[in-house]
């Protein structure tokens, strides 16, 4: 039992999600499932914002997530997707599932979070069939240096983390599955919102392939 509990952080956030769906994050979700085949890991599955975009061609979803409130949620989302997902328990850096496991892994406003990026990161390498496919949709330090980067490193260093739940705005996460042996096939830079220079504006969306067996 991964025993993660945020109730307050997940009160919010079970009503933010849906009001940040609703404001353009649906439309980033879709484009992140789109395409998808065979088996699935959701990483951080929070409370099951992801599970109406997967499209039958998808054939199973295994839904990893530690927040018991958040699981919950989850387990009711996973009653009224269009695919099969199972809800499990578990932390990002111990992934529940075999080597190889499956065809993809997916996550979404994740990595920003998880308290050991690269062992996460590991891990969804190490669940993956050889020419599998990472898709991934994270808000991410500000491409080029200046003011916002500046207050990404301040808002890290202080009061972000605690209050989302150990998120960080400024991780330079597109080096980081770089360096955990994934080749980026496609990556789309954005600030979302547009107009907005909240420091977790910066995103990134895009698709990674394992391009190495990792030892274990």
């Amino acid at each position: 039992m991964a025993a993660v509990s945020h109730p307050v952080f997940a009160r919010i956030y079970e009503r933010l999600s849906v009001a940040m769906d609703r404001a353009g994050t649906a439309a980033f979700r879709r484009d992140l499932a789109a395409g998808l085949t065979g088996r699935v890991i959701e990483v951080g599955a929070g409370n099951g914002r992801m599970f109406a975009h997967y499209p039958p061609t998808v054939t199973e979803v295994v839904a990893v997530e530690p927040e018991r409130r958040l699981r919950a949620a989850a387990v009711r989302a996973a009653a009224a997707a269009p695919v099969p997902v199972t809800v499990v328990d578990g932390l990002a850096e111990a992934l529940p599932a075999g080597e190889g496991e499956f065809d993809a892994a997916v996550v979404a406003l994740v990595l920003c979070t998880v308290p050991d990026q690269a062992a996460a990161l590991a891990e969804i390498h190490r669940v993956l069939r050889p020419g599998g496919q990472l898709r991934f949709f994270e808000h991410v330090a500000a491409e080029e240096p200046g003011r916002l980067r500046r207050v990404q490193r301040l808002s890290d260093a202080t009061f972000w983390p605690k209050l989302f739940a150990g998120c960080h705005t400024g991780r330079d996460t597109t080096a980081a599955i770089r360096t955990a042996g994934f080749a980026i096939g496609e990556l789309r830079r954005f600030r979302f919102p547009a107009s907005s220079s909240s420091p977790s504006s910066p995103c990134v969306l895009g698709r990674a392939t394992p391009v190495e067996q990792r030892l274990h």
